[in-house]
């Protein structure tokens, strides 16, 4: 069957856990190496994880049988470890976003391309059941030629709930940037690449209390705008709007809807693999749930790097570091239209990735269904 592709995972946070939850068993996949700036920390998930080392994040980007680099860093490290990481040779997976400034992100992708490796980024939920469904919905004809879309996420902040929340309201952070790769990445799987953009944002207060852990009360500064809202331009005319936003409470909008002329979808939040995807169509009476008909079933995260190792010699990932930094120039340019009050053209291409056949999980599970 050949060796597993062998991984290093830098970043042991919060998120780590859903990856490693993921990874961990894959027959296709070997954690080699686990690193963090808490030592502690490494040894204790290495620990973990049968075969893996606990290394300093130097030792785990220089060692020579690690093959793909997990970069699960803070924002404002993203790009320097996924540099890091190809300057050693290896493909890298990195968690959303792709970097915190466009010119770090273009760094990314050219040196990538320089050196023969390859780039993926979160968020593969959009490989899911739900995301995917609607795709091959609107793929099908089932709303007719689509007209435009909205994206909607609020909440209170994440202060609420993370014990260690200062970096969603430092540079790299706040809602679009946190938020807005899920709902940009489903918007481009649905209706393709963004042409143009305008924005506008605001931040309700400049600081922030901590709801949870052992900092709890403490007040950490919003250096950023915390809502931020904007109309895409789709290179095939459809017209989305969006809205991610720190400062509300709750919605009762559906995270993502599309309209077309013979019909609506309701998709469902594109921070989750699944959920129900709903037709209205022209001439009914009520809204139907359609079966999934396309995406990784059951998936979590992690899928899209397991699709990254898929993809050698073949397609390109569909967690791709291209469909990442149009996402990234699509949040900057919103950001950037807010500040300067005028229209912005984007710079990027991108296709829209090949799209998922409904694929079990005992089939995505299996280690036979890739190729090394």
């Amino acid at each position: 069957m050949g060796d597993p592709h062998r991984v290093g995972v830098v970043g042991l946070g919060v998120i780590s856990r859903a990856y490693l939850d993921t990874l961990a068993n894959h027959p296709a996949v070997c954690i080699a190496a686990v690193a963090d700036l808490d030592a502690s920390r490494s040894a204790a998930v290495a620990a973990m994880l049968p075969g893996a080392e606990a290394l300093s994040v130097e030792r785990l980007l220089a060692r020579p049988d690690v093959q793909t680099v997990l970069n699960l860093t803070i924002p404002a490290a993203h790009a320097d470890i996924s540099l890091g990481a190809i300057d050693a040779g290896k493909n890298v997976y990195v968690e959303k976003p792709l970097a915190v400034t466009l010119p770090d992100g273009r760094s990314i992708l050219e040196r990538a391309a320089s050196a023969g490796v390859r780039v993926g980024c979160a968020p593969d939920t959009v490989l899911g059941t739900g995301t995917q469904t609607a795709r091959a919905a609107i793929d099908g004809g089932l709303i007719g030629r689509p007209m435009s879309a909205s994206a909607v996420m609020v909440t209170p902040g994440h202060e609420r709930w993370h014990p260690n929340p200062d970096f969603y309201y430092a540079p790299g952070g706040g809602p679009l940037l946190d938020m807005g790769p899920y709902y940009l990445s489903a918007l481009i799987h649905l209706l393709g690449p963004v042409r143009a953009v305008v924005g506008a944002a605001s931040r309700l207060r400049d600081e922030r209390v901590i709801g949870s852990g052992p900092r709890v009360g403490q007040r950490i500064p919003a250096e950023v705008d915390t809502h931020v809202t904007g109309v895409l331009e789709h290179v095939n005319g459809a017209l989305s709007t969006i809205t991610t936003s720190f400062d509300g409470i709750a919605t009762t909008a559906a995270p993502i809807e599309v309209h077309g002329e013979t019909g609506t979808l309701a998709v469902p939040d594109p921070n989750r693999f699944d959920g129900a995807v709903r037709l209205f169509a022209l001439g009914a009476s009520e809204w139907r749930v359609l079966e999934p008909r396309a995406g990784y079933a059951e998936s979590s995260r992690g899928i899209g790097l397991i699709d990254l190792v898929r993809a050698d010699g073949q397609r390109p990932p569909r967690a791709g570091g291209d469909v990442a930094l149009h996402v990234l120039e699509t949040m900057t340019a919103l950001l950037r239209s807010a500040a300067e009050g005028r229209r912005i053209e984007l710079t990027t291409v991108v296709e829209r990735p090949a799209p998922v056949p409904l694929t079990p999980v005992e089939d995505w599970k299996a280690y036979d269904a890739y190729e090394h």
